[in-house]
């Protein structure tokens, strides 16, 4: 088992996917301790969401602000329609897309027992039914709903990896379960039913195209909403360097994030592929931010299908 050392003597705890590490994360969150646990998107720190303290503490862990509210994982669709309240057409979209990376933001149910903190105060709430082995285990030793924001610092490069998760959380959460690198790299898609149509809070994933034809109804990107779900802030993901995006050519004293034909330090993908550059998004700002060049350069990302998923969080990553 690998240990992380901190400065004031805490440790977090490295241990592989299996049994035993979902039976220790389980004992630590009935304690009312976040652990994190890789999804297919990215790795997550989770917390029983009816203990207000213990989302307290994925709060503090990340030094994430209180109003930006978490995403609720739950193991299907049944567990789900006991936190919020679902019409058909968010029906029909968790028959599409559940298990997977789809978070819809629905009424919170009557005799929700998620704790207020873990919705910023708020009556809607957003779920997720994910496919991950990992956290679907995890979801099945704990017998709770589990809040769980992206394993990081709050506002920085979110974790694909469990050495992402160490380098940004090390000594602030307890146990890591290292399952390797989240297969999907980027956040799920967020979205609602709302107005006749489906909005999308996010990006990610599950593209526009894919939502309408399984709604059967019009689908919109919401611009300058109030803060109802995870991700809406306008600064997130920050490497910590100024980063230029669009780039045609990478200068010297820049880490050169590559994709298709242009080559730099890091290619998100040689073969132009939106699915493998999302993969490998995170753990490239990661790289840059790690690098002793000082600014980061991204090449340009066709604004199609996952790419438009990609070009948010850089866009998110550049203020």
């Amino acid at each position: 088992m690998a240990r992380r050392q901190t400065s004031d003597s805490s440790e977090t705890q490295l241990r592989p996917f299996g049994a035993d590490a979902v039976a220790h994360a389980a004992v630590l969150i009935a304690q009312g301790w976040p652990v994190a646990v890789p999804t297919e998107t990215v790795y997550g720190l989770a917390a029983d969401a009816r203990d207000a303290d213990a989302v307290a503490r994925i709060y503090a862990a990340k030094g994430r602000p209180d109003f930006n509210p978490l995403i609720v994982h739950v193991p299907d669709l049944a567990a789900a329609e006991r936190l919020g309240r679902f019409g058909a057409v968010e029906r029909a979209l968790a028959a599409r897309f559940w298990p997977g990376p789809l978070t819809l933001v629905v009424p919170r149910a009557k005799g929700c027992p998620v704790a207020s903190i873990a919705t910023a105060g708020l009556d809607s709430i957003a779920i997720r039914v994910p496919a991950h082995r990992a956290m679907q285990a995890l979801l099945a030793a704990t017998d709770a709903p589990l809040a769980a924001p992206s394993a990081n610092a709050s506002g920085k490069v979110s974790p694909t990896k469990a050495a992402h998760v160490l380098a940004s959380l090390g000594g602030r959460v307890a146990l890591v379960i290292d399952d390797g690198a989240c297969p999907a790299g980027v956040e799920s898609t967020i979205a609602r039913v709302a107005n006749g149509a489906v909005e999308i809070l996010r990006p990610g994933p599950v593209t526009a195209d894919m939502l309408a034809e399984a709604a059967g109804l019009p689908v919109r990107g919401v611009q300058g909403a109030d803060v109802v779900a995870p991700g809406m802030l306008a600064s997130h993901y920050a490497p910590g360097k100024p980063v230029r995006l669009g780039a045609a050519d990478f200068a010297a004293d820049e880490y050169g994030i590559g994709f298709g034909a242009l080559a730099g330090d890091y290619s998100l993908s040689e073969a132009g592929d939106l699915t493998q550059a999302a993969a490998r998004l995170f753990d490239a700002l990661h790289a840059g931010a790690a690098s002793p060049k000082p600014r980061i350069a991204v090449a340009a990302i066709p604004a199609e299908g996952l790419g438009r998923a990609i070009n948010d969080r850089l866009a998110r990553a550049a203020v």
